[in-house]
């Protein structure tokens, strides 16, 4: 009983989510559930996209009220998501302190702004560097609104001692060098066409070079779930950029023109794709930062051949990863380095000590610093939880999971059925216009 009424003078903390189809993939629920496994307070969760909120649970007296990354998904189709988010508006005037967790920060970025203030969000985390935080908000008063950085991605401590399960029984590293990485929408700009970019180099070059390659953009070659951690375990070395977008989307004009200009010349190079529809804007944004896949290529040992950059400062050249220069200037060195596989040990170990073994880049480090800088000016609970309340709000968001479960069950069926009965052109068409949306839902600055 005294641990129970502990637990109702906690901090209390709503967690508002936006899930249409389950199950998660692990990354997702590791990120979601963070607040729930590691915060030391109630946490209750709401899926907006399911319902509006209702006025009961407005009502509650939560000290903390965090949107997360899932709930701004919508920010690809503004007009929507700016409805949706008006069914919290009540929210605005509740004296729990509001947090938001955005990532696509380089899209619809006058309507994201719109929202947080309709939201009364009082800090926002974002995944953007600080020097960019003017350029994409620039109608929040950073006098009332705080801003911190945090990651695109942590590593669960879960996934992590899988991981080191999975290196136990893996066979020798095979590959030389292995990439996976979706072709991105130009609307990136320059930044976003180095994940293509350094594909179609390695691929050309290191065969050359005598080095054994497993290299993709195909959407059908894309690994999920465990698959994607034993392919890495296959490879000696991986190549990367940093994650992000050059390009500011302030109104998604941009991205509508490249669509129109791409689905009428298909085939037609980033530069000319740039000149058509964007000239003059790459360049204006430099939201670039580290990605979780950097991070699990350190957790599987996988040495890291990276474009040059910050990498929030997590990893350093020469001594996490091998630097590649932007215009690949160097590459014949760094195949040479590859071939004669010298640093690979020394390079590795590092970067599963500093980044993985530190624990400093965990989940349950994320969770507990957005929840302590939000709360750092109230470190109490402002008042008691009602243990009638709380039971309410359980049962509710886990009777939510209902809806999504039957759209996923009903959709994913309803899909490959349509595409096994429609003519072959059709279900093509249907196929690149799922492939397309994917490619949008996955993409993390």
């Amino acid at each position: 009983m005294a641990r129970q009424a502990a637990r109702r003078d906690a901090r209390s903390i709503l967690v508002i989510y936006c899930c249409r189809q389950v199950p998660l993939r692990e990354t997702a629920k590791a990120d979601l559930f963070s607040f729930r496994r590691y915060v030391p307070a109630n946490v209750f969760y709401f899926n907006a996209a399911v319902r509006s909120l209702p006025k009961w649970l407005a009502r509650m007296p939560f000290d903390l009220v965090v949107f997360d990354s899932s709930f701004f998904s919508g920010i690809w189709s503004p007009k929507r998501f700016a409805r949706s988010a008006e069914r919290f508006a009540a929210l605005r005037d509740h004296s729990a302190v509001k947090a938001a967790l955005p990532q696509d920060e380089f899209i619809n970025t006058d309507v994201l702004c719109d929202v947080l203030q309709a939201l009364g969000v009082d800090c926002v985390f974002s995944v953007a560097p600080e020097s960019e935080w003017p350029k994409i908000y620039p109608s929040i008063d950073p006098a009332k609104v705080r801003f911190y950085r945090v990651l695109t991605g942590y590593l669960d401590e879960k996934v992590a001692a899988e991981i080191d399960a999975l290196g136990a029984s893996s066979p020798d590293r095979r590959i030389d060098i292995g990439y996976r990485a979706y072709r991105a929408t130009p609307a990136l700009g320059r930044h976003g066409f180095l994940k293509t970019q350094i594909a179609e180099v390695f691929r050309d070059a290191a065969p050359r070079a005598g080095l054994k390659i497993d290299i993709s953009n195909r959407h059908e070659d894309a690994f999920v779930g465990d698959a994607w951690y034993k392919f890495l375990l296959r490879c000696k070395y991986t190549i990367g950029v940093e994650g992000g977008s050059s390009v500011l989307d302030r109104d998604g004009s941009i991205a509508k023109r490249v669509d129109e200009y791409l689905a009428a010349h298909p085939d037609a190079p980033f530069e000319e794709v740039e000149r058509a529809c964007f000239p003059g804007a790459d360049g204006e944004l430099a939201l670039f930062a580290l990605s979780p896949r950097h991070l699990e290529a350190c957790a599987t040992r996988t040495c890291q051949v990276l474009i040059e950059g910050g990498y929030n400062g997590i990893l350093v050249p020469w001594k996490h990863y091998i630097p590649l220069r932007r215009d690949f200037a160097n590459l014949e060195e760094v195949l040479r380095l590859i071939r004669e596989d010298g640093l690979r040990a020394t390079i590795t170990e590092a970067a599963y000590r500093d980044v993985v073994a530190s624990g400093a880049y965990s989940y349950a480090g994320f969770a507990n610093h957005v929840v302590e800088r939000a709360l750092e000016s109230r470190p109490a609970a402002s008042r008691r939880m009602p243990a009638g309340l709380a039971v309410r709000a359980r049962l509710s968001d886990a009777l939510s999971w209902i809806v999504p479960a039957i759209y996923g069950f009903v959709f994913v069926r309803a899909y490959y059925a349509l595409g096994r009965a429609l003519p072959r052109r059709w279900a093509s068409a249907l196929r690149q216009t799922r492939r397309r949306r994917l490619e949008r839902w996955r993409e993390k600055p």
